[in-house]
């Protein structure tokens, strides 16, 4: 092999290495198949997968591990604020979007990169010229802050996203039985299986509604629906027996907070 191929094959393999790998995720086929057409004149990017709705775009995340996500926000069953919740902060991310303007304010703030449907070819282009160069710095996505500015909170959460590989797992609240922190993570207790999340407790806690859950301990939090009685364990220390038998501590503040609630 001549030293000019060698060099040329080299070339060739090192941009290969460079493109980045990007995924489009609407719910829509028509937006999908503009942003496939518009794509194919950016050789500097592979698609690698298209996804008709969010649980596919999470799966397609856990198996193929993008660069770039091209996200739809407004998707029956998941939104795009909720795929980037199950995913993770890893990975860049272009919104694709017909928001509001109060939404678009929110990505300007925080640096997201997002196109306004109906978009033009140059519009992407600018896009993904300041995607790869977030990529390229290593710049994590401001996600809760983003997603608090983007999406105001509308009252308690009626469900819990959890992510097992790339399985998503949509718990309604009414069937947690409990929560527990786990280092960094939570386990979210239903029906005898546990289901862990990458969260923190107190996150946790401001989510869920608190005329029905309650913290208890600085690591539990209890559905009411699921406490049968309140036992003395020793002096001043108490437990909630579950209706199931499962036994959780109560700590003194915990034990105010449930009286106060048990005696509304």
């Amino acid at each position: 092999m001549t030293s000019s191929h060698q060099d040329t094959k080299a070339r060739g393999l090192e941009e290969v290495r460079r493109r980045v790998r990007v995924v489009v995720v609407d719910d829509e086929p028509l937006a999908r198949l503009v942003l496939r057409e518009y794509l194919a004149g950016h050789p500097e990017v592979e698609l690698v997968a298209e996804c008709q709705n969010g649980f596919e775009a999470v799966k397609a995340v856990a198996d193929l591990a993008p660069d770039l996500l091209l996200l739809d926000i407004q998707m029956p069953k998941l939104d795009g604020f909720e795929v980037l919740e199950l995913v993770g902060r890893e990975i860049g991310v272009i919104f694709v979007t017909a928001y509001d303007e109060y939404a678009l304010r929110a990505f300007e703030v925080h640096a997201i990169d997002y196109l306004l449907k109906p978009f033009t070819a140059e519009r992407l282009g600018e896009a993904l010229t300041r995607a790869v160069g977030r990529l390229g710095r290593g710049e994590a996505l401001p996600l809760e802050a983003l997603t608090s500015a983007a999406r105001p909170r509308q009252g308690p959460v009626a469900r819990v996203l959890v992510r097992d590989g790339a399985q998503v797992h949509v718990l309604p609240v009414e069937q947690i039985d409990y929560v527990e922190a786990q280092d960094d993570y939570v386990a979210f207790a239903v029906g005898g299986r546990k289901h862990l999340k990458d969260q923190t407790l107190a996150r946790v806690e401001q989510d869920l509604d608190p005329a029905r859950f309650v913290r208890i301990h600085r690591s539990y939090i209890l559905n009411l629906e699921r406490l049968a009685r309140v036992e003395l364990y020793a002096k001043d220390s108490r437990i909630a027996i579950l209706k199931d038998g499962t036994k959780l501590p109560i700590s003194r503040a915990g034990y105010a907070r449930l009286s106060s609630l048990l005696h509304e």
